[in-house]
């Protein structure tokens, strides 16, 4: 087996928090930018089904790992089936708001309907891949406070919670994998989970970039100059596709493992801020209850 690279004192902790319950978010919550919002609306709207796919493929595996793995993969589906609550309940705000997600769902489903009668290992492969994103994505975010500047209180320290718990069980997919994989030729290993990362690439960014197209023309915004701007959203300002590039180039690589990139202090940085903005806020409605 590949020695694997997680920090030995990592601990997992699913943190079961609650954001925005009873509190209406506005139409463009980020910045009052469409195209931001759009961005992680449709997001958003991947996550109750793509998490339950990360959880079903990583599951399958769990037996025979070792105590350390198991456990870690235990607090990764706790993770992942809160997160799934909350950005149901994120999506709610979503449609409250007038958009007609249904249109995003389906390309979900699709994509999902490809892997139907694929051997789960392929489908580990593709968990792997989309958790390396999702750690990509998280990291970036946490890191450059620009991203959700100017969103809605709720809304932001729940993109940031999510983000922190990203970050902290980005190797459980990856050690998963190569304990599945440990008898496989090396060279193997690699063709397949590089092959898989650029499918998953293509279809992950056509995929946001098809829900983001919807929720804005929902918005009566279309046409050369949106996808101008969208683009620019990507690749130029903030231009989260932009600097995810080399993280994303690293897969790529012999030895590859997520936690090479040692990034707990942005958990560390995300809880603060957490504390800082929500905790306050909690602390004053049961002193005025």
């Amino acid at each position: 087996m590949a020695k694997a690279t997680t920090p030995v004192d990592l601990t997992i902790t699913p943190r079961d928090r609650r954001f925005g319950r009873g509190s209406p978010i506005r139409r463009w919550w980020l910045n009052d930018d469409p195209i931001a919002t759009a961005f992680y609306n449709a997001l958003s709207v991947t996550f109750p089904k793509g998490e339950g796919y990360f959880v079903d493929s990583v599951r399958r595996f769990r037996d025979g790992t070792p105590p350390k793995l198991t456990a870690e993969i235990n607090a990764f589906i706790k993770q992942e089936v809160i997160h799934t609550r909350e950005h149901v309940a994120f999506n709610r705000h979503v449609t409250d708001q007038g958009y007609d997600v249904a249109p995003l769902i389906a390309d979900v489903d699709a994509a999902l309907a490809l892997t139907k009668g694929r051997p789960p290992i392929a489908s580990l492969a593709a968990t792997t891949a989309l958790e390396h994103f999702t750690a990509m994505l998280a990291h970036e975010l946490i890191a450059n406070p620009r991203h959700l500047a100017g969103g809605d209180q709720q809304a932001a320290a729940l993109w940031q919670w999510h983000a922190a718990e990203e970050i902290e069980h980005k190797g459980v997919a990856y050690d998963t994998w190569l304990h599945a994989t440990r008898d496989w030729p090396r060279f193997t290993r690699w063709r397949v989970k590089s092959l898989v990362m650029l499918i998953t690439t293509w279809r992950f960014f056509t995929g946001r970039a098809r829900g983001m197209t919807e929720l804005l023309r929902q918005d009566g915004l279309t046409g050369p100059r949106i996808w101008a701007r969208m683009a620019w959203y990507a690749f130029g300002n903030p231009g989260m596709a932009r600097k995810i590039a080399g993280v994303w180039a690293a897969y790529f690589l012999p030895g590859f493992h997520p936690w090479k990139h040692d990034d707990r202090a942005l958990i560390a940085l995300a809880e603060s801020d957490y504390e800082a903005a929500v905790l306050p806020v909690e602390k004053r409605a049961v002193a005025t209850a």
